[in-house]
């Protein structure tokens, strides 16, 4: 055998290796983080990327399409002390992948805690009669705290809608009973 294509072949097989190691595709709608030992490098864009074997890592590979978070119903007491249960759905999309990756843990269930807590205290500052007349201004103001809240996360929520809104039976029964009379 001859020694050049001895020295060769090898050579040719690890740069064919190193090319195949380093192409890494992402695919459209999605967004990649790259860390180089451990630190924050670059982010990589829908088609063909190339990065550094051995150096460089895929941290996350994360959609930046629209995404729909349904909220399960939550117990909330009004103004005048009535219990209510309340869900919501709420759509979101990362803005900048990097903060979402990095600056909160779990984007959803950050936003899906944020969601909870906050439509329990604008339910708590509403009496119940509020609650059901004025479900487009908490769905507004909703919003509105929630898109403040989540800038910092890369996150901009782009509309939330409270989809039910009710009282116990005992509530609904004792409201019955007092139209009746």
């Amino acid at each position: 055998m001859d020694p050049v294509i001895s020295i060769l072949a090898p050579m040719i097989l690890v740069i064919i290796g190193y090319t195949i190691g380093s192409t890494k595709i992402v695919n459209e709608g999605n967004e990649a983080l790259v860390e180089r030992l451990g630190k924050y490098h670059k982010k990589l864009d829908p088609g063909l990327n190339y990065i550094v074997p051995f150096l460089d890592r895929i941290a996350v590979e994360d959609t930046v399409r629209e995404q729909v978070l349904d909220i399960p119903p939550q117990q909330a007491i009004t103004k005048d002390n009535i219990s209510l249960e309340v869900d919501a759905v709420v759509f979101w999309k990362v803005i900048d992948l990097r903060e979402a990756y990095y600056a909160v843990e779990d984007v959803e269930l950050a936003i899906q805690n944020l969601v909870t807590t906050t439509l329990r205290s604008m339910i708590g500052e509403l009496d119940l009669s509020d609650t059901y007349s004025s479900r487009s201004d908490l769905n507004r103001q909703l919003l509105n705290q929630l898109d403040e809240a989540t800038a910092g996360w890369g996150v901009k929520v782009t509309r939330v809608e409270l989809q039910e809104i009710k009282p116990h039976k005992t509530i609904l029964d004792s409201l019955e009973t007092e139209r009746a009379a």
